[in-house]
């Protein structure tokens, strides 16, 4: 299985290289992709150096474009294609029929990603994307259980890659309205969930802190409490008079207990989510997942997770707490 990384700037696609990771994926500095926080992604300079990096030790790059564009502004899609053919991209990760279909048209070899973003999670979907845009691959959203991702496996007319770890997001990808509900501003539009300039960090004179997102009170946090960044499915709320994690507690999705399983069925690359992470995130989970996959590689029938795999994941994940999310649901 092909290990497949995160890069959110040329530091971390350094890193994640050097750990073993057999792709990157990144994005340019602007809405095309999903993760266009202030300070992320690359121009094109950068991401030249970082392909020229990454192809020099035989690892592929892969360019998220992976928001959906309005009418008036699909020609920044269309240029970002062009710009990702030209660089020497491996592949391009959309989800828009209309960027998916310019690529296919404008640059028949550069191989096209179905992202998670396009939420396909039934085979007569993954044919159609097929069919009509000629992927050559699709990314699962996280909403499958096991059973299904085994047999879409079975059904799928392309290869299959799957989330292994990182942070978790409970809503069908490419579908969330929780960010534009209360900033206007969409991740699936506006390529930035919770985007900065509307959070705001209180603190109080005994170190507690309080957090809000356009003037809606997000979280409050005790003193010495760990606080991640505020995203409305994460935060905590008054419902009925009680207050908790209402929508989803922060979690990090670990998978690799399932490893043996998933290769078994077939998937052809795990993801590693996280290009809002730094450089010391992506080399450790990177180099943790490339040790498991080499020794199941090795030892399939005797392969057993490593207690310090587990342990040098747990110290990356959000909220300082693992899951299998719906991977190990019961019904499917």
């Amino acid at each position: 299985m092909e290990l497949v990384c995160p890069a959110g700037n040329l530091p971390a696609l350094q890193a994640a290289v050097d750990a073993g990771a057999d792709a990157v994926y990144a994005g340019f500095r602007d809405q095309t992709n999903a993760r266009a926080f202030p300070g992320l992604n690359f121009d094109e300079s950068e991401l030249r150096a970082g392909i020229g990096y990454a192809h020099a030790q035989g690892c592929k790059v892969y360019l998220a474009l992976n928001t959906y564009p309005d009418s008036a502004r699909l020609s920044l899609w269309h240029g970002a294609v062009d710009r990702a053919a030209e660089l020497g991209c491996d592949a391009i990760i959309a989800a828009e029929a209309a960027v998916l279909a310019y690529a296919a048209r404008k640059h028949p070899d550069l191989p096209r990603h179905l992202s998670v973003q396009g939420s396909a999670t039934t085979a007569p979907a993954l044919r159609y994307f097929h069919e009509r845009f000629g992927i050559a691959r699709a990314v699962l959203p996280r909403v499958l259980s096991i059973q299904q991702v085994e047999r879409l496996c079975q059904a799928s007319p392309v290869p299959l890659e799957t989330f292994a770890f990182g942070s978790l997001c409970i809503m069908v990808e490419g579908r969330c309205q929780l960010s534009s509900y209360v900033t206007g501003a969409s991740p699936n539009r506006h390529g930035v969930c919770s985007p900065a300039k509307f959070v705001r960090w209180d603190e109080q004179a005994d170190g507690s802190r309080s957090v809000r997102l356009n003037e809606v009170l997000i979280d409050e946090f005790a003193p010495q409490e760990p606080a991640g960044y505020p995203t409305v499915c994460k935060g905590r709320f008054d419902v009925r008079g009680e207050v908790f994690h209402a929508l989803e507690e922060p979690t990090s999705l670990n998978t690799l207990d399932l490893l043996p399983r998933l290769a078994r069925a077939g998937v052809a690359a795990l993801k590693i989510e996280g290009r809002q992470r730094g450089a010391a995130y992506v080399a450790s989970v990177a180099r943790t997942w490339r040790a498991a996959l080499d020794h199941y590689a090795h030892s399939p029938d005797t392969w057993s997770p490593n207690a310090k795999w587990h342990e040098a994941l747990g110290k990356h994940a959000e909220g300082h707490q693992t899951t299998l999310g719906a991977y190990h649901r019961a019904w499917h």
